[in-house]
């Protein structure tokens, strides 16, 4: 058994802390002697590490103890989550390490990463777990196995104008951490169906005010409508940048021949207008 002060020798935490974190249930001793000195054994010190562990990312107490008492988690899945964040914080402090010694190189390279090769890794398997599995099977057919195909999608997210793209997704989700729940999140099979035939609704109904100005309140309704559905969809904070994004998308070779093979000639144009009058652009 090891008393409050040798645990503070040990681990630098100051007793005060200590004190602290057995008053607010967080960290309890083991036993306490006869004459009522905090004890704690091994098990407490493990307890108190992965307690550590959670500190060096700034994680509140109170959130840091429902962690530790959730049943669902159990010592190996803490760990696993504690070594997660570890690798992504030692791989942005890397990258960080990198930017200096170019700067001291008289080598001032902008570093554009917004997702660290761990984070990229989690998007893949949330991808692949929520794939139907025609198109997982063909994706792999493609590649010539799925270990290929996540080796090609590491390459173009790792790129530097893919990183740059993700920068702007990330602020239509309102940070990073919103954008991966959503990735690791998405809506089942059944609403996103039903989010389809809404948001098609929307656009018949948008190419029959083709006649009208962009800047009409009978088209400013439809587009209004039409931006209220893709946040709700895709989960965004600000659907703003978003839209203005799928309106410059609309003018693409690709999308413009689909848009208009669908709802006809000059609907791209017409439907990219129509959200740039109304966000402002």
């Amino acid at each position: 058994m090891m008393t409050v002060k040798e645990i503070s020798e040990l681990t630098g935490i100051s007793a005060r802390t200590l004190h602290y974190y057995d008053e607010i249930g967080l960290f309890t001793p083991t036993e306490k002697s006869e004459a009522g000195y905090r004890l704690y054994d091994d098990k407490a010190l493990e307890t108190l590490q992965q307690i550590l562990f959670f500190r060096e990312f700034d994680i509140p107490l109170k959130e840091i103890k429902a962690i530790m008492e959730n049943p669902a988690l159990d010592k190996n899945q803490i760990l696993q989550m504690q070594k997660k964040m570890l690798v992504a914080k030692k791989e942005r402090m890397e990258r960080l390490i990198a930017s200096i010694d170019d700067i001291l190189k008289g080598e001032n390279k902008m570093d554009f990463t917004i997702f660290s090769k761990t984070e990229i890794e989690e998007m893949f398997q949330a991808m692949l777990e929520h794939m139907p599995e025609d198109m997982k099977d063909l994706a792999v057919k493609e590649f010539g196995s799925a270990e290929q195909w996540k080796q090609h999608y590491m390459e173009v997210v790792s790129s530097e104008k893919m990183q740059k793209n993700y920068a702007k997704v990330v602020e239509w989700y309102g940070g990073k951490d919103n954008y991966l729940s959503a990735i690791k999140n998405p809506v089942s099979k059944e609403v996103a169906e039903s989010y389809n035939k809404r948001l098609e609704a929307i656009l018949e109904k948008l190419i029959g005010k083709h006649d009208c100005p962009v800047d009409s309140f009978e088209v400013k309704e439809i587009v209004g409508e039409y931006g209220f559905a893709m946040k709700q969809f895709s989960q965004t904070k600000n659907e703003q940048e978003m839209m203005l994004a799928i309106a410059r998308s609309y003018r693409d070779g690709v999308w413009k021949s689909k848009i208009e093979a669908r709802y006809g000639e000059g609907a791209a144009e017409f439907f990219a207008r129509a959200i740039e009058a109304f966000y402002g652009q």
